[in-house]
């Protein structure tokens, strides 16, 4: 028996008291003391321009129009003792999650260390390098510091994208919203994670990652947003934020695996995971892209000029 939608929505509104989602919901307090954007370099006056603060990646403008896309993920000591290696393939994972969500391919990446020994590393150079090897990108150097009495793992990445950008910034009003997500994976152990990455071909893993690149260059979207920690729910307010617009989505649009709760989907964080937003008429031939690699596609909503999440099932309506 299905549950009547009252209900749904009411059981989805405790989530806004959840740590991962008020994390996102509060994100610009992570780079307040910084402002909203700061200037590039003045090593290259040629180029010199405002870097928005608050997207995937930083974009720093280069002198021919394209873009050095530059980020940084870390890791929890807790996830590095618990898993070591999924924590070690993690960190390299999302940061060319965060490259493909500007519209850009990943050249490189750099990680920091810390731990007691080389012993207590292992687990999680096999990660990081597995994952380095399946998604093509090299780990080129970083830094590595022993005798610690805790557990610390950071990965930078830096990667490209041309002048057809996709940035969190850009969402308006009218436009429509894009949720794709690869559902051909299971949950990590007793994680939040949903893993389509470790048991998927390098090959078409590779192939994956050029999709928000070619979507950006066939300017389909200017607009797209990595789905992280705080899963659907909260990835949306972090592009409400940036963007400074609303959002409403219908619950009922939004395919989820079988026999996985609405609560627990909408917080979960999908190896591979994006929201876009679009003109109508772009919508089916950007289904088009990720439907080649049999990655679901859903027109889920359309973004509003009230800054509020609205959240529709049948003629019930809850304001997240």
């Amino acid at each position: 028996m299905e549950t009547d939608s009252k209900t749904i929505l009411q059981d989805i509104a405790q989530l806004r008291n959840h740590t991962n989602v008020l994390d996102k919901i509060n994100i610009s307090q992570t780079y307040q003391n910084l402002g909203n954007s700061v200037k590039s370099s003045i090593y290259f006056d040629k180029c010199i321009s405002n870097v928005s603060l608050g997207d995937d990646t930083a974009a720093i403008l280069q002198e021919d129009g394209s873009y050095l896309l530059f980020a940084a993920e870390g890791i929890i000591e807790d996830f590095l003792i618990s898993d070591p290696w999924f924590a070690g393939y993690s960190a390299v994972m999302v940061n060319i999650s965060d490259i493909c969500a500007m519209g850009g391919l990943p050249i490189a990446v750099t990680d920091t260390l810390y731990a007691k020994n080389e012993k207590n590393t292992k687990e999680i150079w096999e990660g990081m390098l597995t994952a380095s090897k399946n998604y093509g990108v090299p780990i080129v150097g970083g830094h590595t510091c022993y005798h610690t009495n805790s557990k610390a793992l950071s990965v930078s990445i830096i990667g490209r994208a041309t002048k057809h950008i996709l940035t969190s910034f850009n969402a308006v009003p009218g436009e429509e919203l894009l949720l794709a997500i690869d559902q051909k994976g299971m949950y990590y152990k007793n994680y939040p994670f949903w893993n389509a990455s470790t048991n998927t071909a390098p090959e078409t893993l590779q192939e994956q990652v050029k999709l928000p690149y070619i979507i950006a260059n066939q300017e389909l979207s200017t607009v797209a947003k990595d789905i992280s920690m705080g899963g659907i729910l909260g990835t949306i307010h972090m592009l409400m934020n940036t963007s400074k617009i609303g959002v409403e989505i219908n619950l009922k649009k939004i395919t989820k695996p079988a026999d996985i709760s609405w609560n627990k989907w909408l917080i979960s964080f999908p190896s591979y995971g994006y929201l876009f937003s679009c003109k109508t008429h772009n919508i089916s031939h950007i289904k088009a892209i990720f439907s080649k690699y049999k990655i679901q596609c859903d027109h889920i909503g359309h973004i509003t000029a009230e800054r509020k999440l609205l959240i529709n099932h049948n003629d019930e309506k809850l304001k997240f």
